[in-house]
């Protein structure tokens, strides 16, 4: 069951200004250099960029994937107050809750629940019923787009586990980049490994991971939109199966 949703920071920096909705040029011109040098830079280089360029107004949302474990993994070693949240949205399955507490028994990080303003029951009943069934993107922004967007107004930059080869969408993820869907800058410390690096490395460094990753299932989200994938499938094709939708909407650019 999810916990209440936690207070995050109390008080930002106070010498970091907030950034504003668009960057300035100069801004821009910065995050398209710093994206260039870090191309080549190892994941633990590009979080300690972050963490230094940013400081508490840096925060991560992980959805305990095997990229976001692996950067809570270098995480807990370089910054380990970064505030860090997850998108509950009260559909999520019991062993990515239970991944949750070995996270935090293995590295003293309590991943922080974001929850939406209504409960399932609360949602279904105004809705009558599921609307993963017959509206998954309208769920998907109420339930996770409208909660990151809360989250990230009080935070300047946030970290993701994307990878380019996860998807189309993905492909021209930048190391470094602007979000303009949320007014936030956005690093990738994965954004260049492949699937096959990311897990030699979980298990060279036996790191903590969803035991559902080993019957089958590759994306793993919400429980009545993921499946697990068969041979020859795409990665995210077990999510929203059935449908033309392969994203939640947190990482797409419109």
């Amino acid at each position: 069951m999810a916990e209440s949703r936690s207070p995050l920071p109390a008080s930002p920096a106070a010498d970091r200004p907030a950034l504003p909705v668009e960057p300035a040029p100069e801004f821009a011109a910065e995050l398209a250099e710093a994206s260039r040098r870090l191309e080549t830079a190892e994941p633990e280089a590009i979080i300690g960029w972050a963490v230094e360029r940013f400081g508490s107004r840096l925060t991560m949302a992980t959805a305990f994937g095997p990229e976001g474990c692996l950067i809570l993994h270098w995480l807990a070693a370089i910054a380990p107050e970064t505030f860090v949240f997850n998108l509950e949205t009260g559909y999520q399955f019991k062993e990515t809750h239970e991944l949750r507490d070995r996270i935090r028994d293995r590295y003293g990080l309590t991943v922080v629940y974001e929850l939406p303003e209504t409960t399932v029951e609360e949602y279904e009943q105004q809705h009558g019923g599921p609307l993963y069934r017959s509206a998954p993107t309208r769920c998907c922004g109420d339930r996770k787009i409208a909660v990151i967007r809360r989250v990230l107004s009080r935070f300047d930059a946030w970290m993701s586990g994307i990878r380019r080869d996860q998807s189309a969408d993905r492909a021209a993820a930048p190391i470094v980049g602007w979000d303009a869907k949320f007014g936030v800058v956005k690093i990738s410390p994965l954004a260049n490994w492949t699937k096959s690096k990311v897990w030699d490395r979980i298990l060279h460094d036996d790191v903590p991971y969803n035991p559902l990753h080993d019957k089958g299932y590759v994306s793993i989200g919400c429980w009545p939109c993921t499946r697990p994938i068969n041979a020859g499938e795409d990665e995210r094709a077990g999510r929203w199966s059935g449908t033309a939708k392969t994203e939640c909407g947190l990482h797409l650019r419109d």
